[in-house]
């Protein structure tokens, strides 16, 4: 990869002298989280999808989840102390976060915002996030992704 390929994620990551790994693809906004799991040779419970919240108060909120699971609103609302919580619309995504679907990541948004990580990802070494890019993935610690995102773990998924 090209120094001019580094997406805004790995800069961050790289000024605070987080270890990680990136891997791109052919990038097609229409590839789910599942297929891109199978792209990285990787179990989908280690790939890890962003979405972004509003809460019933007006602020945004960020989830880091598997890409096979389901975000629970209540669960959602209640880690985040809010009475309900949606998500957000598509056409909202870029001009908040600075990232497009497919390609939003919890590391390098425009502003911070309260973010949980997925308690499940404190069962790995390493797990997968967006690179910021449609077709770009970091590979990296959960512990380093919530110090460098300063966020919690929380249980925030529909039960299966």
């Amino acid at each position: 990869m090209k120094n001019g390929d580094k997406t805004n994620v790995m800069r961050v990551l790289d000024r605070k002298k987080i270890s990680y790994v990136s891997y791109t693809y052919e990038p097609d906004s229409a590839l789910s989280g599942e297929e891109i799991a199978g792209i990285l040779h990787e179990d989908a419970q280690k790939v890890f999808k962003t979405l972004v919240t509003q809460g019933k108060s007006g602020q945004y909120y960020v989830f880091v989840v598997p890409v096979k699971g389901e975000l629970d609103l209540k669960k959602a609302a209640k880690a985040a102390e809010e009475k309900s919580i949606r998500m957000l619309k598509q056409k909202e995504l870029l001009p908040l976060t600075g990232y497009v679907h497919g390609g939003c990541s919890p590391i390098g948004m425009k502003k911070p915002f309260p973010t949980w990580l997925h308690e499940s990802a404190k069962q790995y070494d390493q797990i997968y996030v967006s690179g910021g890019k449609v077709g770009f993935q970091i590979e990296l610690s959960p512990q380093d992704l919530a110090e460098v995102v300063g966020c919690g773990f929380a249980d925030v998924l529909v039960a299966v």
